[in-house]
């Protein structure tokens, strides 16, 4: 069986269904299909924000991002800025609002509702949606493109690269876009984990599991130089750190990197001195890991005298010196850990890399490489902080490239 499109859409996302939707609008008349290899569209959809779908940001600007297309990014962003995305949302009949953190999200607070409006919208404008499509074989045939799948063969004219990234593979995530696009002669990023649990060494970490502490969480490179810092709620595992602010200094994070944690950013270095110099007379019978009461968790606070060099828990904190005492202070404002590796595609949410900013014109999201073929949302290299960039990038890149099919 042969099947003739006017373009074809490899992937069911966010990017694939918005750039489906986008085209149908600009030209009714068009024959457009989504090939999707799950049994369903939009599986990665459903997970985000919780469950929630963080959809978009207050604030949508190139610094959230990373990757080498941020740069070209901006235009988009001008274009496609957080009140048209939301209008093209409330078109299609979604109703959203803004948390305190200005993150967007369906009223409804269910993800279900996104991937519905768009999929409604997708049958109410005739977009055809195939799915558990193996692709076998994808090429160019002089000014066609072909698509041979297990079941069918399909032809098109136009051809949309929207099959997403590395990223959360039980939910769908593969490597496919980086074969395809490389096969194109496209200079292509590897995919690497973002938005993701960082690995650390420390001896300390497996007494801590299941504790959380809201942190001023830095990212240093192997010279001790700050890179970023993140304001949150940094998670204890056993053997890596997690939590929002873990996952946005994810992007950047390398083998040798160290993350520090100010564990009370709130307070001054002199200021933390003066309190547990007070708490020294305070509890001068108690144990020294008594010296945190009402501060810290019992198990932090151990873990705390533990890297400050101090082992001997039998000690009371009338005999800690000044000295130690000033050595723990600098360690609750800068607790180090130093990064092994992040974790895999499996506890990850994004991903760097994917096709190279400098071979998509960022005015339509066309390949500058091969004529007809559009690269769209976790293909494209540029990955956003957690927040609803992501998928704002997605949406919108698949509507531009919809635009312009």
């Amino acid at each position: 069986m042969m099947n003739y499109y006017d373009a074809i859409i490899i992937g069911g996302g966010a990017a694939g269904l918005m750039c489906a939707i986008s085209a149908k609008q600009k030209n009714t008349h068009k024959k457009i299909v989504i090939i999707e290899k799950n049994d369903r569209v939009g599986k990665k959809l459903l997970a985000t924000g919780n469950g929630r779908c963080n959809l978009t940001n207050q604030n949508i600007t190139t610094s959230q991002y990373a990757g080498s297309f941020t740069n070209q990014a901006e235009k988009i962003f001008k274009r496609y800025s957080t009140e048209h995305l939301l209008n093209i949302f409330g078109e299609l009949g979604l109703m959203t609002y803004a948390d305190n953190e200005g993150r967007y999200y369906p009223v409804c607070r269910q993800a279900s509702a996104v991937l519905d409006v768009l999929r409604f919208a997708c049958e109410r404008l005739g977009v055809e949606i195939i799915c558990q499509q193996d692709i076998k074989t994808l090429k160019k045939q002089k000014d066609k493109f072909e698509v041979k799948t297990n079941s069918t063969e399909f032809y098109s004219d136009k051809l949309v690269i929207a099959c997403g990234s590395k990223a959360a593979p039980k939910l769908g995530g593969n490597a496919s876009g980086f074969d395809y696009l490389k096969n194109f002669g496209h200079k292509v990023i590897p995919f690497s984990p973002a938005l993701c649990p960082i690995k650390v060494n420390s001896n300390v970490l497996k007494s801590l599991k299941g504790i959380r502490s809201a942190t001023l969480a830095t990212l240093a490179d192997e010279n001790g130089k700050a890179i970023m810092a993140e304001l949150g709620e940094v998670q204890f595992a056993d053997n890596a750190l997690s939590g929002i602010c873990i996952f946005n200094l994810s992007i950047y994070a390398k083998k040798g990197y160290a993350i520090m944690l100010d564990l009370m950013p709130n307070t001054s270095f002199s200021e933390l001195c003066n309190i547990l110099f007070k708490q020294k007379e305070l509890f001068e019978q108690q144990t020294i890991d008594n010296i945190f009461t009402g501060i810290f968790q019992k198990r932090l606070a151990q873990a705390v005298i533990k890297t400050s060099g101090i082992n001997d828990f039998s000690r009371i904190c009338r005999d800690l010196s000044e000295k130690e005492i000033k050595s723990i202070c600098r360690n609750v404002k800068s607790m180090k850990f130093e990064i092994s590796d992040k974790e895999s595609f499996d506890k990850a949410q994004c991903a760097l890399g994917g096709a190279k900013g400098n071979e998509i014109d960022e005015k339509t999201m066309q390949s500058k490489i091969v004529k007809g073929l559009y690269i769209v949302g976790e293909a494209v290299d540029i990955c956003g902080m957690c927040g609803g960039y992501n998928l704002h990038f997605a949406f919108s890149s698949g509507h531009l490239a919809g635009e312009n099919l």
